[in-house]
């Protein structure tokens, strides 16, 4: 099996803890992957303090962490072979930029790339309602090769606690990057 190489990007968006919980997730993972490298908005700091009572600590996990200005990360460029993004949570703001190719920080450069690169690029977004721009935008990336992965959880599985709620979100996204993982699956049972 291949191992992944893959771009873990942190919006500003409510939801710190989808990309908590997937960090964790791919820490348990690493069997899987090769490199993963974590960029973080200035505003998803400020909303994983707020939500989850922390400070961001990327020496917290074993993955590369890039500053959002670092345009030397090796997933700026093509050549790189990061073959998958996630962008966890993802504002509308971070979207519009995306859809509409505006490279001005490493993640909207890594987007960029992974799209015209033909890779996959996953945009777990967090908002609601949805006004006309944010579906066009959604539109937009999914006819450029991406998947919108909207952090909706599923309620089938039995979850109990936020966390496992949240999980839902989180294993689906993985299986969308193209990671095995034990997790609930519809009409398999608990």
């Amino acid at each position: 099996m291949q191992k992944h190489k893959i771009v873990v990007a942190i919006g500003g968006s409510s939801g710190s803890l989808y990309a908590k919980l997937l960090l964790d997730r791919l820490a348990k993972l690493k069997d899987q992957w090769a490199a993963v490298g974590v960029v973080i908005t200035d505003n998803g700091k400020y909303n994983w303090e707020l939500e989850l009572g922390e400070a961001f600590d990327p020496t917290t996990y074993p993955f590369d962490y890039y500053e959002k200005k670092n345009f030397h990360a090796p997933f700026a460029s093509g050549s790189a072979k990061y073959g998958t993004m996630i962008v966890c949570p993802c504002s509308m703001g971070l979207m519009a930029r995306i859809a509409t190719g505006v490279s001005e920080d490493l993640i909207t450069r890594a987007a960029d790339v992974v799209l015209k690169e033909r890779r996959r690029l996953i945009v777990v977004p967090r908002e609601t309602p949805l006004s006309l721009i944010h579906l066009r935008n959604m539109t937009t990336i999914t006819e450029a090769g991406g998947i919108i992965c909207p952090a909706i959880p599923s309620f089938y599985s039995g979850a109990d606690t936020k966390e496992e709620i949240a999980l839902t979100v989180i294993d689906r996204v993985l299986d969308l990057a193209g990671f095995e993982l034990d997790s609930y699956r519809w009409g398999e049972g608990k």
